[in-house]
């Protein structure tokens, strides 16, 4: 298995600074996840070393509605000029702005006429993706459990607006913990979104820590991925149940078998 590993710095080792983290991961052979930038000293970060995987790809707006979708241009405009400075590799997309607790900062649903607007919006992502030299994601989260309230939210939904818009600025970030709650079905997921992912990330369910906590058999579908041909990035985005090093242990074990 061919597989580029990735882990969130913000999930682990808690206590320590976010240049440690990062640091840390990159001495263990993973690249680094991370969510927002203004939380960080980004010279911090430049000096860690650290290849960056994926990082949030704006700090506020939505995909749906005029003000949202100017607001969500602006903001991933600067926050794509931030990733180029850290190299960082995917930024990441929501249907809507996450509040405290993941929660929307605008819960609605998506009307046909909100389809529209989402897919105009991401065709403009794409053309500052194409302007500026950088790739978006799209990523999934789950209703039930974590986002309530979140527009585009299932996989099946993110599925269809990145098909729709295809292209190569925009990608898929399906993250498996989150469909496994709303959908499950996972290798089958995997498999109709293949053509379109640019990471998939991973948690175990319940408790989102690291694969062999849960009921996910993470393993069986790392087989899976290899034999579909997917050589991309993973991405652990999950607490440690125990130790950080014996999660991270358990990730790499799981996808590089």
């Amino acid at each position: 298995m061919a597989f580029t590993l990735a882990a969130c710095a913000e999930m682990l080792w808690r206590d320590r600074p976010i240049e440690w983290r990062c640091a840390q991961l990159d001495e263990m052979g993973f690249e680094v996840g991370l969510w927002n930038w203004v939380d960080h000293d980004l010279a911090k970060l430049e000096a860690s070393g650290a290849r960056f995987s994926i990082m949030n790809g704006y700090l506020e707006g939505r995909l749906a509605d005029d003000a949202g979708a100017e607001a969500l241009l602006a903001s991933a405009r600067e926050t794509a000029e931030v990733g180029k400075r850290l190299g960082v590799a995917r930024l990441n997309l929501h249907g809507t702005g996450l509040g405290d607790g993941g929660r929307p900062k605008l819960a609605e649903v998506a009307t046909p006429l909100k389809w529209v607007k989402a897919r105009d919006t991401l065709h403009r992502i794409c053309d500052l993706g194409e302007e500026l030299g950088v790739t978006f994601t799209l990523e999934n989260l789950n209703l039930p459990a974590d986002h309530a309230g979140v527009p585009f939210a299932r996989a099946e939904e993110t599925l269809a607006l990145v098909a729709a818009v295809d292209r190569p600025q925009l990608r898929l970030n399906l993250d498996l913990y989150h469909a496994q709650i709303g959908e499950g079905n996972l290798i089958e997921l995997c498999r109709a979104c293949l053509p379109w992912i640019g990471e998939i990330q991973v948690a175990d369910v319940p408790g989102r820590c690291e694969p062999g906590t849960g009921e996910i058999n993470y393993s069986s579908i790392a087989r899976a991925l290899s034999k579909m041909g997917y050589d991309g990035p993973v991405g652990l985005e999950a607490f440690a149940s125990g130790d950080d090093i014996a999660a991270l242990t358990a990730f790499r074990e799981a996808f590089q078998q």
